[in-house]
């Protein structure tokens, strides 16, 4: 099968540091060309890819250290690109929200969107509601719930590569946060529940430009206690060490979260996940095997205490068969064939 993977411009495929789409894009790609397809990435000349490599800028936005840029332009380029080669694919699958959809409102039929954000914004609605020529995929059931009469195709939770993370049979005993520091990921939750606790936190995290304040104000100021070590921001070469030698990893959550990439990270290196019951939490984590999903911080610091109950090679095992890359894009190609047997295009031979 000959598919297009079209993700956004912002992040290196895969990120040099935090990001969850670009990463995304990047282990699905590489993915499917391990089961034998053709596939063509277009995407910045910094990405590291299996696929063929179609260059639509000279580096992502986020590395590029010209002092004015227009993201907007950047997308645009990309999109005239697709659609001038849109011939050669039997699918092209956008990672790009909406703003294709006025470029390929004729072609809807051999595409494939997948929505990687939240959806209970303004405005939102009225897209879907326009453009309801596209399929759509869902990273979860539960991102689904502000726009339910959308064209949905399919849900495809995420996946990863798996040998890119390490199996830890034994933790260090410290608890872990990674990802971003900002209201909705409530760091402040996961100081409260380690100080409570008695255990020593480790915090690996990004602080985006719009929650500096936030930072300063509300979490830096908890930061100075012993228990408590703040890293800053790591890249894929250490997380699998970082979440590996972490007794859990803390996702106390207060918001409607897609799907939360981080926690099948951790269960790649065999770390139990404690998460409070948001967005797609019960969706990825089962309760009592691979972490626990909790409510409030007494039932996290119960949660601790009954870490010793999980078996940290179950939480790999189950990781390999529900989380992997590969698991995902078997689950893509499913969908790809549908599109295909939908308009009656013939395909060539599948892996």
């Amino acid at each position: 099968m000959k598919i297009a993977q079209v993700p956004p411009l912002y992040e290196a495929v895969p990120p040099r540091f935090y990001g969850g789409t670009e990463r995304l894009v990047a282990h699905l790609t590489d993915a499917l060309v391990d089961l034998g397809h053709d596939v063509t990435l277009f995407a910045a000349a910094d990405a590291r890819t299996k696929a063929r490599l179609a260059p639509v800028r000279d580096q992502s936005i986020r590395l590029d250290p010209a002092p004015l840029m227009s993201d907007l332009a950047a997308h645009m380029a990309m999109l005239a690109e697709v659609r001038d080669r849109a011939g050669e694919f039997d699918v092209i699958h956008f990672h790009t929200d909406m703003v294709h959809f006025p470029f390929f409102a004729d072609l809807a039929g051999k595409t494939l969107t997948t929505l990687h954000g939240r959806l209970d914004l303004k405005d939102l609605p009225e897209v879907y509601w326009r453009w309801t020529q596209f399929p759509l995929v869902s990273i979860s059931d539960s991102q689904r719930r502000p726009i339910p009469f959308a064209n949905w195709a399919g849900t495809v939770l995420h996946g990863v590569t798996a040998d890119l993370y390490a199996f830890h049979e034994r933790s260090d005993g410290y608890l872990a946060f990674l990802g971003r520091i900002s209201p909705e990921k409530r760091p402040d939750r996961a100081i409260a529940i380690a100080k409570a606790a008695g255990r020593r936190l480790r915090i690996a995290a990004k602080v985006d430009k719009v929650d500096v304040d936030y930072f300063k104000k509300e979490i830096e100021p908890l930061l100075d206690h012993p228990l408590i070590e703040y890293i800053g921001e790591i890249g894929d070469d250490e997380k699998s060490d970082f979440l590996g030698g972490a007794a859990a990893l803390l996702f106390p959550i207060d918001w409607p979260e897609p799907f939360g990439l981080v926690m099948i990270e951790a269960m790649a290196c065999g770390t139990p996940v404690i998460a409070y019951e948001c967005g797609s939490v019960p969706e990825v984590i089962a309760h009592g095997s691979t972490g626990f999903i909790v409510h409030n911080q007494t039932e996290a610091l119960a949660a601790i205490e009954r870490l010793p109950e999980l078996s940290r090679r179950e939480i790999r095992n189950h990781f390999e068969l529900r989380f992997s890359a590969i698991a995902m894009a078997r689950r893509y190609l499913d969908l790809y064939a549908g599109l295909a047997a939908a308009t009656e295009r013939p395909l060539a031979a599948t892996a």
